[in-house]
């Protein structure tokens, strides 16, 4: 048989781990967490490890710009039925200005298309574009602030063998392309 000879700590050794641990604690607190958390530094070391610029980010509300760039068009609503043939992808885009606004609603009923909400740049001339949405199903509905000038709009494709009409309604600051 094993015998196993596990040391007992004395009060002594578990008096002095306790106290270097709250010494540990304190000094931690005093240069690290009360700079960082409180812009409080009471040892300078704070500032010198940069921690005070956390505390002092966080004391300053933040402030957003979102500048919406001159709007040409007035804000508008319509509705549209599209056609989407069978087997075919078709596609339907709106002209916006950077950071314009839309909000979007379409349903195909009960059958499920590929779809792709994107946008292209202005007198980008590479292929670029940005999705913004891409799935699979029968309806969708959203709002975009385009992050740049240009074409924005979605692509549907159909998988089935009869034709699908997609209803659209949109709101927003756009000029209709089709």
């Amino acid at each position: 048989m094993h015998k196993f000879n596990i040391p007992v700590h004395s009060t002594t050794t578990l008096i002095k781990a306790t106290a270097i641990a709250l010494l540990v604690a304190i000094t931690l607190l005093i240069t690290c967490i009360l700079p960082a958390e409180y812009n409080i530094d009471p040892t300078g070391s704070g500032k010198a490890l940069g921690l005070t610029a956390i505390a002092e980010a966080s004391e300053k509300s933040p402030t957003l710009i979102v500048e919406r760039g001159k709007q040409n068009d007035l804000l508008r609503s319509d509705n549209v039925e599209i056609i989407i043939p069978a087997g075919k992808g078709l596609e339907y885009k709106l002209y916006m200005d950077k950071y314009a606004h839309v909000e979007y609603e379409w349903t195909s009923g009960v059958t499920a298309l590929y779809f792709d909400f994107h946008g292209e740049p202005a007198g980008d001339t590479t292929g670029y574009f940005e999705s913004f949405s891409i799935a699979t199903t029968n309806n969708m509905q959203g709002s975009l602030t385009t992050p740049f000038k240009g074409s924005h709009g979605w692509y549907w494709k159909n998988t089935t063998q009869q034709p699908v009409t997609v209803s659209l309604s949109i709101k927003g600051y756009y000029t209709i392309k089709g």
